[in-house]
This record gives structure tokens, C-alpha cells and sequence, in this order.
């Protein structure tokens, strides 16, 4: 097993459910979450508090730096049928992502004391994998 940097980590989405993912230039920084559903289901008489599993809740987020030239996050946030979304932890690992489709939303911060960044969350829009 081996540990990477952050650094050659890498985002490609589509711009529509049915579109070809391409790699979202500019890009800093994403996360996912995976946790799932958790019901309480302690009874009389247990001796600790106990859960039931239930489905994932997938959702996480993309930032980096606004790009001119490139409007594919927006374009995949104005999407009516969700994106397909690729997370890569690092391009040193090709073969090692996390995939599925989205719904998105983007946002764009400008701050007259640095640099013009974007962001997006995103939420799953249907089943997603690990390779």
C-alpha cells in the first residue's frame, strides 16, 4: 500500500447525466462523504445503546480557482439531469477513484484580497462505486 500527496489529486465531471467526463481545470480541492444512516433501535434490557445501518448519504464538495477560459462547473450545475462525477485521489493511482453520478451546485467567491476562487457541492443522483 502506498500514501500520496494531495497534490496530484484530480476532479472530471460532465456537464449533463449523459455527457463524456472531462477533467475540471483549476481545481484545489475536493472531499467526499460517505456516512451512512443510523437508527437507534436500543430495547429494554440491552446493556448499551444499539443501531441499524441504513443507505449511504453521499455528498461532498470541489473548490479551486476561477478559470476564464472554462465554465464546465457551471455548466454542470445548470444540468437538468444530474453529471457524472470522477475523484481522484491522486493521478499517481489512475486506477483508484471514487465514481457516480451528481446533482451540483457551484458558487464563485471574489475577495479583493485574493485570488477568485469557485466551489460545488454535490449530492449523489444515483448508485456510486470505488475502484
Amino acid at each position: 500500500m502506498a500514501r500520496y500527496h494531495g497534490s496530484r489529486g484530480a476532479i472530471y465531471s460532465s456537464t449533463t447525466g449523459a455527457g463524456t467526463a472531462a477533467l475540471l481545470v483549476s481545481m484545489s480541492k475536493w472531499s467526499l462523504d460517505m456516512a451512512t444512516d443510523k437508527e437507534e433501535v436500543t430495547a429494554f434490557g440491552d446493556s448499551n445503546k444499539l443501531y441499524v445501518q441504513g443507505l449511504r448519504d453521499i455528498k461532498g464538495s470541489v473548490s479551486g480557482f476561477w478559470d476564464s477560459a472554462d465554465d464546465s462547473l457551471f455548466d454542470a450545475s445548470e444540468s437538468t439531469d444530474g453529471v457524472k462525477l470522477y475523484l481522484y485521489p491522486s493521478a499517481l493511482a489512475p486506477t483508484l477513484y471514487f465514481y457516480g453520478p451528481a446533482w451540483l451546485d457551484a458558487s464563485i467567491d471574489v475577495d479583493a484580497k485574493g485570488a477568485v476562487t469557485v466551489s460545488g457541492d454535490f449530492v449523489a443522483a444515483g448508485a456510486w462505486g470505488r475502484k
